[in-house]
């Protein structure tokens, strides 16, 4: 064998194995967005669960006329944010909506002790 035969032999593994290392990259990189996504609907669906569970242990009341329905006072919005909180979402107007995934939120816990 002569040695640039050797010398083109280790280039074309070197970059075959440049090019099995740039996809193993990529698959996990993949790999780490599905685990990620299956996380955040385990919690959601978690959470969907625990909604149904409630609903199926309220027991519904009779439908009133809309007249006769109290008016909610001032600090029944908070009530119902704090709800939406303890619920698993941000509350924050900065991810308002989304499944907190990650424990409490700063933002939405300054702006519930305002």
């Amino acid at each position: 064998m002569d040695k640039q035969d050797i010398f083109g032999q280790i280039d074309g593994i070197e970059e075959r194995m440049g090019t099995t290392y740039a996809e193993l990259g990529a698959l996990k990189k993949r790999i780490i967005t599905l685990i990620e996504e299956n996380k955040r609907l385990s919690i959601e669906n978690q959470q969907l669960r625990k909604l149904i569970r409630q609903e199926e242990t309220v027991v519904e009341e009779p439908t009133r006329d809309p007249a006769e329905e109290p008016v909610q006072l001032p600090g029944a919005g908070y009530d119902n944010l704090t709800r939406l909180y303890n619920e698993g979402f941000h509350i924050c107007n900065v991810y308002y909506g989304h499944l907190r995934t990650e424990g409490d939120c700063l933002f939405c816990l300054s702006f519930l002790n305002k």
